[in-house]
């Protein structure tokens, strides 16, 4: 059987094959404490499960959902970014649901990219990113993120022949794997290198609200100064491109709101490429049940205690984590934001990552995820996924420090 070619670069995924690895640890016996996926291990909070629980019994819900069927929660989407950023959002035109923030990120190079365009990937970088322009038949250029360079990208070192060819470019602050944060300013030469080479700009964005930097300034400044809480804050593509001239930014409530496996997201941008958008999702699918869309609207509108209480949860497992693998002589950086911690590999497994991160869980259970998975920039370092207790933590490091020894 013969299959499209355009599957090829799809062959290797790191999150499939680190599955396999675990599935062949857990049938060798192993007990795996999987830190390889970022799949929040918090549960979504109750008001939320009871607002999609209600609807099950409301049988309006159970048809089709169409785009006209959404407003409720394009509003509240509109509603809840205005209040965190200052900026306002029409929902009718500048505002996509989407069946998690992936759905976003991998659809919109068909809606860009012609075959043989390139878009400019971050490296290391998520993998749908790429998957998505593999699938348009677009060419990436990596930009490589380098430790030295706070892992930002650097444009000027983009070749004029590339730009030539060039449609979109995508960014993903704070950064999935390395963790970075990424300032307004930032942003701003971003938007100003788009608009002069003609560049669609994608933010993807699914760690808004996984902070731990200035913690506590963040908290004094919730409740008294706005200009200076945004200041605090991961910054949001718009405060760079306040009218929406080149730029579409993805959202999910897989991590703010521990609803993952809900499979819920959205997008805020350029009208145009909002509908351009919305013209790929419609030959794909429709969209979730709206009892999700109401759990959705419930995650929003309501309390966000519960979204303090979660980064503060991942801040305390960060800590310890990150203490335990130091008290190991292993150092590494302090993450100032989400789940992770990106981590570079001791010798000998300084260039394998795959080597290190299967043979680690043969050998221990511990799960992780090899940089190189990431992108060619990601060789040499280690993704750990922060999704356990503070004390399973500590207990996968003490085999990590039995296997390094």
């Amino acid at each position: 059987m013969q299959f499209a070619k355009r599957l090829d670069p799809l062959q290797f995924n790191v999150f499939a094959d680190m599955d396999r690895a675990k599935a062949q640890a857990r049938a060798a016996g192993q007990n795996v404490i999987d830190l390889s996926l970022g799949s929040s291990d918090l549960p979504a909070a109750a008001h939320i499960t009871e607002a999609i629980a209600h609807s099950l019994s409301d049988t309006s819900t159970h048809g089709y959902l169409l785009f006209n069927g959404t407003r409720d929660f394009r509003e509240a989407a509109a509603i809840w970014y205005e209040q965190k950023f200052g900026i306002a959002v029409n929902p009718e035109t500048e505002v996509l649901p989407l069946i998690g923030s992936q759905e976003g990120t991998a659809h919109m190079p068909l809606a860009v990219l012609n075959p043989g365009d390139f878009a400019l990937l971050l490296d290391p970088g998520y993998p749908s990113h790429a998957g998505g322009v593999h699938l348009a038949g677009g060419q990436i250029y990596p930009m490589p993120l380098l430790a030295e360079n706070a892992f930002l990208p650097i444009f000027e070192d983009i070749p004029t022949a590339v730009l030539a060819q060039s449609k979109m470019m995508v960014l993903s602050y704070p950064h999935n794997p390395t963790t970075a944060i990424a300032p307004v300013a930032f942003f701003e030469k971003a938007v100003a290198f788009c608009r002069e080479h003609g560049l669609v700009l994608v933010h993807d964005f699914p760690y808004v609200d996984l902070v731990f930097d200035d913690r506590n300034s963040l908290i004094e400044a919730e409740s008294g100064n706005e200009e200076e809480y945004r200041k605090l804050m991961a910054p949001s593509i718009f405060q760079a491109d306040r009218d929406k001239s080149v730029a579409i930014e993805f959202f999910t409530l897989s991590k703010s709101y521990s609803m993952g496996g809900f499979r819920v997201g959205y997008a805020i941008g350029n009208s145009e490429l909002i509908a351009a958008l919305r013209q790929v999702k419609a030959a794909v699918d429709f969209n979730q049940y709206r009892g999700i869309l109401n759990g959705a609207i419930s995650a929003l509108t309501g309390p966000q205690d519960t979204v303090r209480t979660s980064v503060e949860t991942f801040r305390k497992r960060r800590d310890a984590f990150v203490n335990a693998l130091q008290g190991i002589g292993w150092q590494v950086p302090v993450p100032p934001a989400t789940m992770y911690v990106w981590a570079k590999l001791p010798e000998p497994w300084a260039q394998d990552s795959v080597k290190f991160c299967t043979q680690l869980v043969q050998s221990t259970g511990v799960a992780a995820s090899p940089g190189a998975g990431f992108g060619k920039s990601g060789e040499g370092y280690v993704r750990f996924a922060l999704v356990e207790s503070p004390a399973i933590l500590e207990a996968a490091v003490r085999k990590i420090a039995e296997f390094l020894n």
